[in-house]
């Protein structure tokens, strides 16, 4: 027997039922589950779980419209009274231990799981973190992770976790509306007597039930109700004055209602089984909830605005009088009832809860809605919750409103005398003004944080201060200064006993002896990741990777920065930690850049400078544009006027040497050297300091091309040193044993022999440095080569769009409905390199949606 609204479902509970035999066999998979509101997703995935206490235990959990969401708010519902890893894991309110007893539960029992997460366009970040960290480890897990969604309200945070989940192991399904024939069987009439409802319904099976059920007929004449607001209230008129009075008072409390609470605020629960009857209410697992989340807004919106507030009130009352109070649900009635000082009391308590499951969106909401009320907190408490937001909305990469609200704690920090909480929060705001490259005033900020405490004094403060300090010195070059205040730092924490700080200490001071030119100071900075990461100090750890790694890269040593960057994103991921992970992407893309790999390059370096902030466009920016220059795309002198002007108001040499190299290299290649000149006098002063010897080699090997007298100089590395002297071969040797075709390439065109000339022109091409071989093309004629090889065939005429051999290959193949993960199966790359060539075709191709793909691919004549 079909169940009600699961007409025309069969596929897709085909789909589930798959899902759920690899999962009793050890192979669990993700369904993501995706519709307009009323489409029939809850219906479906109720369907697919019920009467299967044989066959799988049933997790249920769903997240909540409040007015900030509840922090892992489904998680807590599916295990709520069973216990477990799990439920162990939440009392803690660690996050690595949520995500932690999460795979363990997921793992437990002689059954398989089915894990539901309704409704995650309303998840917190938590949730929505766990949803990742799980949908990337399922594959491994008896489980099926089912997550349902309105596609019409993902928002950043959900689309972030969506494009993370790909492969064989997720299921994406789109319920369809019904067809007339299934809208005339689900109210028992006929094509052609249930036409009207489904013209104005058009197949939404919430609409349909709703509108029948209104009109008791499956037709509709112009004296029904138009919309399902007024279907929902007919039905609501038909209930007696109690009856009415109930629903209505469980009409603000948003998604499922649990028992003791439903008896909390209705005195006699057998008053709701009218509603029960009419379809409106549904008992389940210990709950009262409304059918549907529309029939419960409709409800509540009809409500006067003051009886709204009273019913709100009462239901604050009823949770602040259990001893399991949700505080998220406590500061969302509050905020409804009107009543400020329970706002007051407990959204600050919330928000911390929230931070430390990593919910940060929740955090800067709840405290918000404290903050609004300010008139009722004293000065300490309004500078501390300010303090919170600043951090918070930093870690969200909100940084002006992260600056705002760091000045207005620190200005009552400073009026209130507090100098260590003060120069706690100056710390956030130099941050917050390097991050929107302002160097000076942040490096003024951070120095302002140390003088306002007590010289000599140590404090978990000082510290602080003093490490964060020192990584700012370090990044503008005043290297000698870092180094004493980093050791400063270092000192300090250990004479603290704070291991935290040690590790931070050991990174700030090991930074600035790294970037000085010392190799073994890799040791020092190692140690304080490795420090950090045992004491689960995630934004120290990644702080060490980041500067670990542009370290390495800069001083050339490519293997052990592809192997930093690979254990830096497998910490990352392991623990879902985005911060400075953009930043480390760029360094990998840079590396792929540097051995060849141009179009996996370019299309990652292209992908992170669309979505990341200022941090990731540090990294991104200055690497792409020289790559640019190298391939000789059309906008390449575009990206590097922006790329220089961007990296000068950094002033940081490690974004600033590569914007400005490819200013250089751009001028040799059109053969106006006079635009070299300004760039290369500003490198000359800042390359010409302890560890930035392969830059300032770099710039004298381009300095010689472009004809001036250059010599090598002392700790000149090996392979620039021979070209320098003129020696190509030892130069294009050195370079092909360190895996750098380009540089090998230009060695020996420099030779000025036709056959090594012949040879970098063959390598040119197949690296796609246009440019460059153009030029030796030139050279080669005007020397008298006749047997010149015309070059790589051109595509255009049949791409118009510009798209490069691989991604032609990629456009086939997403045209034939392949995954990323299918296709990088086939091609033999990384799924993520494989989702930035996506990016590439679709904005080259100019559309937004894999489902425009078939279309665009046959006009180009591709399929």
């Amino acid at each position: 027997m079909t169940r009600p609204l699961v007409l025309e479902r069969g596929a897709e509970l085909d789909v589930l039922e798959t899902a759920l035999r690899r999962a009793t066999g050890g192979t669990g998979s993700v369904a993501l589950i995706s519709g307009e509101a009323g489409i029939g997703k809850t219906s479906l995935v109720r369907a697919f779980v019920l009467d299967r206490p044989d066959r799988a235990r049933v997790l249920l959990g769903a997240c909540d419209d409040l007015v900030t969401p509840r922090t892992l708010g489904p998680l807590r519902d599916a295990v709520r009274g069973a216990g477990g890893p799990l439920a162990t894991a939440l009392a803690t309110g660690d996050r690595d231990a949520v995500l932690s007893g999460l795979l363990t539960e997921l793992a437990d029992g002689a059954r398989p799981t089915v894990l539901v997460l309704e409704d995650v366009h309303w998840a917190d970040d938590a949730t929505l973190d766990v949803l990742r960290y799980v949908g990337r480890r399922v594959v491994d897990l008896p489980a099926v992770v089912v997550a349902t969604y309105r596609d019409e309200e993902v928002g950043p945070s959900l689309q972030r976790v969506l494009g993370a989940l790909g492969g064989p192991a997720v299921h994406r399904l789109a319920p369809a509306r019904l067809s007339r024939a299934a809208v005339a069987r689900l109210v028992g009439g006929t094509a052609a007597t249930s036409a009207p409802l489904y013209r104005l319904t058009a197949g939404n099976p919430f609409f349909v039930s709703e509108m029948a059920a209104a009109t008791g007929s499956a037709t509709v004449s112009g004296a029904v109700p138009a919309t399902v607001v007024d279907a929902v209230i007919a039905r609501l008129h038909r209930l007696g004055p109690a009856e009415r009075t109930a629903l209505e008072q469980l009409s603000v409390v948003p998604a499922g209602v649990d028992l003791s609470l439903a008896r909390a605020v209705v005195d006699d629960l057998g008053v709701l089984a009218g509603a029960e009857r009419s379809g409106l209410l549904e008992m389940q697992a210990g709950t009262v909830a409304f059918r549907h989340e529309l029939a419960r807004r409709a409800v509540e919106a009809a409500l006067p605005v003051a009886v709204r507030m009273q019913y709100n009130a009462g239901v604050l009352a009823a949770l602040l009088g259990r001893s399991d109070r949700d505080l998220a649900r406590v500061v969302h009635h509050a905020v409804a009832a009107g009543d400020e000082a329970a706002v007051v009391a407990h959204a600050p308590a919330a928000a911390r809860t929230a931070n430390r499951l990593g919910a940060h969106t929740q955090e800067v909401a709840l405290l918000e809605q404290a903050l609004r009320h300010r008139h009722l907190l004293d000065p300490a408490e309004e500078a501390a919750l300010w303090q919170e937001q600043a951090m918070a909305l930093f870690t969200l990469d909100r940084v002006p409103d992260a600056l705002d609200a760091g000045r207005r704690a620190a200005g009552l920090y400073e009026a209130l005398g507090a100098s260590g909480p003060l120069s706690e929060v100056l710390i956030t705001v130099a941050l917050a003004h390097w991050a929107l490259v302002q160097p000076r005033e942040a490096l003024a900020t951070a120095e302002r944080a140390v003088r306002v405490l007590e010289p000599g004094a140590d404090s978990r403060q000082h510290a602080y201060a003093l490490a964060y300090l020192a990584g700012l010195q370090t990044n503008v070059d005043r290297t000698d200064e870092a180094l004493g205040t980093g050791a400063a730092a270092l000192a300090m924490a250990r004479r603290l006993d704070a291991p935290d700080l040690v590790a931070l200490g050991q990174i700030a001071h090991g930074n600035a002896r790294h970037k000085g030119g010392d190799r073994s100071a890799v040791d020092e900075l190692c140690a304080g990741i490795d420090a950090a990461a045992a004491l689960s100090a995630h934004v120290f750890v990644m702080t060490g990777y980041l500067v670990l790694v542009e370290n390495l890269s800069q001083m050339g040593l490519l293997a052990e920065t592809g192997r930093r960057i690979a254990e830096a994103i497998a910490y990352a991921e392991e623990r879902d930690v985005d911060i400075y992970l953009d930043p480390i992407r760029a360094y990998g893309c840079r590396l792929q850049a540097v051995r060849g790999e141009w179009e996996a390059a370019e299309a990652g370096l292209r992908g992170l400078l669309s979505t990341a902030g200022t941090g990731g466009m540090r990294h991104s920016l200055p690497e792409l544009s020289r790559l640019l220059v190298r391939r000789g795309t059309d906008d390449a002198a575009a990206v590097v006027d922006r790329a220089v002007d961007f990296t000068r108001r950094t002033d940081a040499r490690y974004q600033l040497t590569p914007a400005l190299m490819a200013r250089i290299e751009l001028a040799w290649l059109t053969g106006r050297a006079v635009d070299a000149r300004d760039a290369a006098a500003v490198l000359a002063v800042r390359t010409a300091v302890p560890g930035a010897e392969r830059p300032r080699a770099d710039l004298l090997r381009w300095l010689r091309r472009l004809g001036e007298p250059v010599q090598p100089f002392e700790g000149c590395p090996p392979e620039y040193a021979a070209g320098l002297r003129g020696d190509w071969r030892a130069a294009a040797r050195g370079f092909a044993e360190r895996g750098e075709p380009y540089e090998q390439a230009l060695e020996l065109a420099d030779s000025g022999e036709p056959e090594p000339t012949l040879e970098a022109l063959r390598m040119l091409d197949e690296l796609g440095a246009r440019p460059a071989a153009a030029l030796l093309r030139r050279r080669l004629r005007e020397r008298g080569v006749t047997a010149v090889p015309r070059g790589p065939k051109p595509t255009t005429r049949a791409n118009p769009v510009g798209l490069t051999d691989r991604q032609v290959e990629i456009l086939r193949l997403l045209a034939d409905g392949r995954t990323n993960a299918e296709i990088a199966a086939k091609l033999v790359l990384s799924v993520r390199t494989v989702d930035h060539h996506v990016s590439a075709v679709l904005q080259k191709l100019g559309i937004t949606s894999r489902r425009e793909v078939a279309g665009a691919s046959a006009r180009l004549g591709v399929v």
